[in-house]
């Protein structure tokens, strides 16, 4: 059986099959990374807590990592992150920046999410903040999740709702050093543990692994079934001819 050769479906095929293995290598990488990513989940959690102890750190080398952190709270720069549901009611995270004790430098604190009042959409919900120097214990994040937001974000001020905020965004608007990540809250403060009432059942990060490596498949399939088609189509011409 003859196999009859066309150019332009010989062009196509190599195309497709280019496109297909091109997307497939790369969601197989982006698999890799939340594999990569999956691991130092697993590494974090058993090890030890890190202490904070004020020095300058970088956010990759504390990112998924029990921390303990021993300073105060300030009152006076609460920011409020909206749109964060939680098990179907509206509601914010509140961000809080916490100096830590014998130094000048502040890490932003997740301490916890809170319910929106249905009613009027700008009150603040009422919640306590403990005096003096405490110790808390919870997770450092690269940052405390983003949101969708139409145009540039607003400068940050006391009290502030917005969609999405930084460390060091917060930084540079408040003037305080700020270490570039942050921790979300775990248990309430010890010794003083009057903000118990905030909810911290934190979302774990969307990984996906097996969407990536489904969707690798799929890429791949596309280029394969393009080559046995050009094939096929190749042969059933000579046949014809």
């Amino acid at each position: 059986m003859a196999f009859r050769f066309k150019l332009i479906p010989f062009v196509a095929t190599v195309l497709v099959v280019a496109l297909g293995i091109q997307l497939g290598n790369w969601q197989t990488r982006r698999a890799e990374q939340k594999i990569a990513l999956q691991d130092k989940l697993a590494q974090g959690a058993q090890a030890a807590p890190l202490v904070l102890d004020g020095a300058p750190l970088a956010a990759d080398a504390v990112a998924y990592r029990r921390v303990t952190v021993r300073g105060a709270f300030v009152r006076d720069w609460p920011v409020y992150l909206d749109n964060r549901p939680y098990q179907g009611r509206a509601g914010f995270y509140l961000l809080m920046p916490f100096k830590i004790s014998g130094s000048n430098m502040h890490v932003l604190v997740a301490r916890g999410w809170l319910p929106r009042d249905p009613a009027v959409r700008d009150r603040l919900p009422a919640y306590a903040t403990p005096d003096g120097e405490v110790t808390l214990q919870g997770v450092a994040r690269l940052n405390a999740g983003h949101v969708m937001q139409l145009g540039s974000a607003p400068p940050l001020t006391p009290n502030a709702i917005v969609q999405n905020a930084d460390p060091l965004q917060l930084a540079k608007d408040s003037g305080l050093t700020m270490q570039p990540f942050v921790v979300e809250q775990g248990a309430p403060a010890q010794p003083a543990g009057d903000d118990a009432q905030m909810v911290r059942d934190w979302p774990a990060p969307a990984l996906g692994v097996e969407k990536h490596q489904g969707y690798a498949f799929q890429w791949y399939a596309l280029a394969a079934m393009a080559v046995i088609f050009f094939v096929a189509n190749g042969f059933r011409r000579g046949k014809t001819k």
